[in-house]
């Protein structure tokens, strides 16, 4: 299993004290927070974009490149690049200049997105928001298969045979499926064979058991291997020393930011109950010192069948910086070996003994 942090770059008013750091700051604060996360052993960073007053995440792959330059072996993805609202040329060109920087690290995490700001911003019309994303996910999967492409669709102007460079160092660049809960991402998925990633953000993760097993079903239907079909999970999260200080630290973060977009939405205002609640033996949030976290990332793993990557958004809102440096190293050194132990010496139990396997 591999371990992860995903990060919209946030720059939301710190919830205690009302304090706001500048978008340069906070670009400083999270090339530290990759560049900790190479040095204690996590296997990816991503990034997530958006375009809203409050992230500083509008171009993923330029911070990721930045990141490129100063780790030597960590991943590095977009999550999730918004295809629906992207020209996928400048997205295979953008990521795979990305994977010449850092040698063969980079992944494009694609999705449709949770907010629709990138659409009027780049001239799109939201009545098109699914067709936008089957037809540009198929033209990206071309261009990785293909330097000199054929294509025509609606949204786009057809390529007559031009070639797409760079080529990157990955012969194919990763390309994941991030999806949330709508049962025809999770065909989509399978049915092209990609890696999934599944965000779940609240409730209870076995709801999405149902969806995972489609998704494999699916693939293995359309000819792709078990194997090939992993699946990762995007979790909202935080670790510290002690649980107690783990939940002090979050959930000013935490209600602020879903307050804000629940008022968007139409929702109701977060309340401590409703957190106390996700962040339960079942609930959605990884919350809390390191043994508790690693024994439910134990129990999703079993939850779902098995999960290639558990991902974590450390700071749904503003949490002080040498905190979520904290929880960093704590995942690193703390939860995933713990994790890995327990998974290996379940292998290992799984495994025929000298006596059982006869002359």
């Amino acid at each position: 299993m591999q371990f992860g942090i995903d990060s919209f770059v946030e720059t939301t008013p710190d919830a205690t004290t009302g304090t706001v750091i500048s978008a340069a700051e906070r670009v400083r604060e999270v090339l530290e927070e990759i560049e900790l996360a190479d040095q204690v052993g996590l296997d990816v960073f991503a990034i997530g974009e958006h375009h809203r007053k409050e992230f500083v995440a509008s171009a993923p792959a330029v911070l990721l490149a930045a990141a490129a330059a100063r780790t030597k072996r960590i991943r590095l993805a977009s999550a999730v690049t918004v295809l629906s609202s992207d020209d996928p040329v400048r997205v295979f060109q953008d990521f795979a200049t990305l994977d010449l920087i850092s040698e063969g690290r980079a992944e494009i995490i694609v999705g449709r997105g949770s907010f629709t700001e990138s659409f009027p911003l780049f001239g799109y019309d939201l009545e098109d928001y699914s067709s936008l994303f089957v037809e540009k996910l198929d033209l990206l999967l071309r261009i990785r298969a293909n330097t000199h492409v054929q294509w025509s669709g609606h949204h786009r102007p057809a390529l007559t045979g031009q070639g797409v460079y760079p080529r990157p160092v990955q012969n194919p660049l990763p390309i994941l499926l991030g999806v949330g809960g709508t049962p025809q991402s999770f065909v989509r998925a399978g049915t092209l064979g990609l890696p999934l990633v599944v965000a779940i953000i609240g409730g209870e993760p076995r709801r999405f058991r149902p969806l995972i097993d489609l998704y494999r079903e699916t693939g293995i239907r359309a000819g792709h291997s078990a194997e090939s079909l992993t699946v990762g999970i995007h979790s909202h999260g935080f670790i510290g020393d002690t649980t107690a200080q783990a939940v002090e630290d979050i959930y000013p973060a935490w209600a602020h930011t879903f307050t804000k977009i629940g008022k968007e939405r139409g929702w109701p205002p977060a309340t401590r109950a409703q957190f106390d609640s996700t962040r339960g033996p079942t609930g959605a949030l990884l919350i809390g010192d390191a043994e508790t976290v690693a024994e439910k990332i134990l129990y999703e793993n079993a939850a779902f069948g098995g999960i290639s990557r558990i991902s974590f958004l450390l700071s749904p809102g503003t949490i002080p910086h040498r905190k979520v440096m904290r929880a960093i190293e704590l995942l690193g050194t703390k939860v995933a070996p713990m994790v890995k132990k327990e998974l290996a010496g379940e292998s290992s139990m799984q495994q025929p003994t000298l006596a059982s396997q006869g002359d």
